[in-house]
């Protein structure tokens, strides 16, 4: 979120700007907030002396990111939203099409990169911001949810449902409301994560939604008793 409507190829934590959409538009208060608060960490420790490390997270997705009995537009995140709707044998939304890109993060990498800040050795995390993320793991929204319906239809669980599913193409307006604006594309840079943690992500997408759908399997009946009206 804090590098905003960045136009970089790959967003670097030294080096891209971090550009946010006019006041008018207040989703991004969110976006700004956690900028704010970086800038306030960062001159602690340049005036202070504090020791400090920034790490911003790309899409982390794994088993237990939200439950299906909740993932409803506005109440999850896009791939429990998509795998709810997908058991139910609901339409999936595609926003503006579902060009939108966006790098996605298995947890377990993350962790990994996480465990490496908290153990610190030589001190090689102190002031560092670390993008968290898995560019290899680059798709569109709409190439996302053709991936997880390709999936569900090769798993017996899924694939009934999966078969009723349809992609519908709606805009930003109708589906957030007028305050919202959206990011284009979201993907990190990671050199300097590699560089000073020795880390690289290693799980790829379709790994990472093999995880899920094997998670999700003993849900997918109470998921499917979900309706619109929440019962």
């Amino acid at each position: 979120e804090v590098y905003g409507m960045c136009r970089d190829e790959a967003f670097d934590p030294d080096r891209s700007p971090l550009t946010y959409g006019p006041i008018n538009k207040p989703r991004w208060i969110y976006a700004c907030s956690k900028q704010l608060l970086d800038r306030v960490i960062h001159a602690y420790g340049q005036q202070q002396g504090l020791v400090y490390t920034l790490f911003r997270p790309f899409n982390w997705i794994g088993p237990g990111l939200d439950s299906l009995h909740a993932a409803k537009e506005g109440s999850s995140r896009v791939i429990t939203q998509f795998l709810g709707h997908i058991v139910r044998g609901e339409p999936i939304q595609l926003v503006d099409g579902g060009a939108q890109r966006r790098c996605f993060t298995d947890v377990s990498d993350g962790i990994d990169a996480l465990y490496r800040i908290l153990v610190n050795e030589g001190g090689r995390a102190d002031g560092g911001i670390f993008n968290i993320g898995n560019p290899a793991n680059d798709l569109s929204v709409r190439e996302l949810a053709e991936l997880m319906l390709a999936m569900a239809l090769e798993r017996p669980e899924f694939a009934e449902s999966a078969r009723r599913v349809r992609l519908e193409e709606t805009t930003a307006g109708a589906y957030y409301g007028s305050g919202y604006q959206d990011v284009e594309r979201r993907v990190p840079s990671i050199a300097s994560t590699q560089a000073a943690l020795g880390w690289t992500p290693l799980v790829s997408m379709r790994a990472a939604l093999e995880r899920l759908f094997d998670h999700y399997r003993g849900e997918v009946e109470a998921a499917r008793q979900l309706v619109d009206g929440g019962t």
